[in-house]
């Protein structure tokens, strides 16, 4: 299955929800007046795509009626065009010229674990190195989820034992990463809530131990979000972002929710890039964010 296949399946839920109220109200609606404007605009708010980006389309939609009337009007294709303007091109993981250490943060659940996991797996199809840092010391299971993913993607695990200060878990798999010579050591942080001071501030303890071991480490920061929490995620990412700095964010879960216009949401109010998006439970269901084949995915009757 092909990306834009894979973008299609994984946002069918939202797309059907979206595109077929947006077709409904512009049919009914011959003229487009403000009550159908306000009833657009109420459809996008509902789809949480949040009101910066819906406003710009709704601004969009109205300028286009007003200049080119009904029969050139294809709301759709409008929305489509701000969407992907507004997401920008796909980003990718920085590399850092030696070992590049990529932290993975999130509150509880998101699918962090899994995350690392993908992630590293995404690195090694292309011929990359990668190692897991089991830095989730307290979650039961933590260790030994991360580990099956490792023994199942042939990707190795530098772990402690349960209980174990994670910024020591960290600290020690960069020395075993660099004496690999792998180019990627990804983070499995604790989940935390980001309301939780004294857990971001632990957080921001791991990462200031990693730094005093490689410089500039960790090299990228990336918050994982659960697309089916909808605009709830905006807050978790403004909290995160205020800590530690996040670089990017990946979004998991897309296929199963309704919500997928969060992605939309967060990006335009924090400017935070979208490098991955989940759309399955298996390895080759993490793809790298790609904004015009997710707008398409989308906005596609």
């Amino acid at each position: 299955m092909g990306l834009l296949d894979k973008f299609r399946s994984g946002l069918a839920r939202t797309k059907e929800k979206l595109a077929g109220e947006i077709k409904r109200i512009v049919t009914l609606s011959p003229k487009l007046d403000a009550d159908a404007l306000e009833e657009l605009e109420a459809t996008l708010i509902a789809s949480d795509l949040g009101m910066t980006m819906t406003t710009r389309i709704v601004e969009a939609v109205r300028e286009t009626y007003e200049s080119q009337g009904r029969d050139g009007l294809d709301v759709l294709a409008i929305a489509r065009r701000e969407v992907e303007q507004s997401l920008g091109a796909g980003e990718v993981l920085r590399k850092n010229g030696g070992l590049t250490v990529v932290s993975v943060v999130g509150v509880n659940g998101t699918g962090k674990t899994t995350t690392c996991a993908k992630l590293a797996h995404c690195i090694q199809k292309q011929d990359g190195s990668a190692m897991l840092a089991a830095c989730d010391t307290f979650r039961a299971a933590a260790l030994e989820q991360l580990k099956a993913w490792g023994k199942r993607l042939d990707t190795p695990v530098v772990s402690g034992s349960y209980g174990a200060d994670p910024a020591a878990v960290a600290h020690d798999a960069i020395s075993a990463a660099q004496s690999r010579g792998a180019e990627y050591l990804f983070i499995d942080t604790a989940g935390r809530l980001h309301t939780k001071s004294n857990l971001m501030l632990e957080l921001e303890k791991l990462h200031r131990v990693v730094g005093k071991k490689l410089e500039g480490a960790p090299h990228e920061v990336l918050l994982v979000l659960d697309a089916t929490t909808g605009m709830n995620a905006l807050n978790q990412a403004r909290q995160f972002h205020k800590a530690v700095t996040v670089s990017g964010l990946v979004i998991t879960k897309l296929d199963g929710t309704s919500k997928g216009g969060m992605v939309v949401a967060i990006q335009s109010d924090l400017g935070l890039p979208i490098k991955y998006i989940g759309l399955g439970e298996q390895p080759d269901d993490l793809q790298p964010f790609d904004a015009a084949q997710f707008a398409e995915a989308l906005f596609t009757e």
